[in-house]
Parts: C-alpha cells; sequence; structure tokens
C-alpha cells in the first residue's frame, strides 16, 4: 500500500470514528498532495510525498515558534496536533547521535574543510535524511563542525 493509499484510508477511518481533529489534519495533507499534483500535472509517489509532508512539518514548526512569540496557546495547541499526526506519516525519525554519523561520513566523503563546503556536504545528506530529519537542524550540526 503506498502512502497516498495510507492516508486516503485513513481519511475513511477518521470519518467514521468520527475524529474531527484528525479528519481536519489528514484533509490538510490530501489538499496539499493534490495541490502539488494538480500544480505539476503527474502523479505523486511516495517519495515526493514524503517531501510534501516534511515541508508541512517544516511550516508547522516555524507556525508554533511564532504563535508562542505570540502568546497564542490555543493556536500553538493546534499546530502541534496537526504537526504530531503529519510526523506520524514520516519514517523514524533519526537521533543525534545517527545524524552526528551520517554528518561524518559526508565530511570524510566530500573533503569538507570550511563553511564554504556546506552545499557539498548538505547535497550529499538531504537524500538520505529527508523526511527522518530537521534539515534545519542538521544545518545546524554541519555548521557548528565546520566553523
Amino acid at each position: 500500500m503506498s502512502l497516498k493509499d495510507r492516508i486516503q484510508q485513513d481519511v475513511k477511518d477518521a470519518m467514521r470514528a468520527k475524529d474531527k481533529e484528525r479528519l481536519a489534519a489528514i484533509r490538510l495533507i490530501t489538499a496539499a498532495i493534490k495541490q502539488r499534483e494538480v500544480d505539476e500535472r503527474i502523479e505523486l509517489d511516495d517519495e515526493q510525498v514524503l517531501l510534501v509532508l516534511d515541508k508541512m512539518c517544516k511550516q508547522r514548526r516555524e507556525s508554533i515558534s511564532q504563535f508562542e512569540k505570540a502568546g497564542r496557546d490555543d493556536l500553538v495547541a493546534k499546530e502541534v496536533s496537526e504537526l504530531e499526526i503529519i510526523q506520524g506519516y514520516l519514517p523514524r525519525q533519526l537521533d543525534d547521535e545517527e545524524i552526528a554519523a551520517l554528518i561524518d561520513v559526508a565530511l570524510a566523503e566530500t573533503g569538507a574543510s570550511s563553511i564554504k563546503d556546506m552545499g557539498k556536504v548538505m547535497g550529499q545528506l538531504k537524500p538520505q535524511l529527508q523526511g527522518r530529519a530537521d534539515m534545519s537542524a542538521v544545518s545546524a550540526m554541519i555548521k557548528s563542525r565546520l566553523a
């Protein structure tokens, strides 16, 4: 079962269970997937669906930080709930030690020695980490190593 099919099945399950909060979040996911399919006139595969989900997670994290600064706890709770549901479709997240090991390998393979080489390292790591780690956190880890 493809990821897109699983999401569609979860829409039906949430409707049957009358779980409005989960249903709303999953509908946001299906809308984002359909929007990309219509815009690009393609059928998304699992890898491309993961990119959409990863982008949605990033948007939620940014919204959470903005709402926290504004003191909007009601909106923070809504975004956190949506983020948890979206992350349920992503592969297992890597911990800091696993990410650090992958960064070490990438640094050795690319021969990166300064911050100017960051693009090479990110280019090598992105396919391995997409959907499995917060890329902004990975970027910060690489910067600290190269600085």
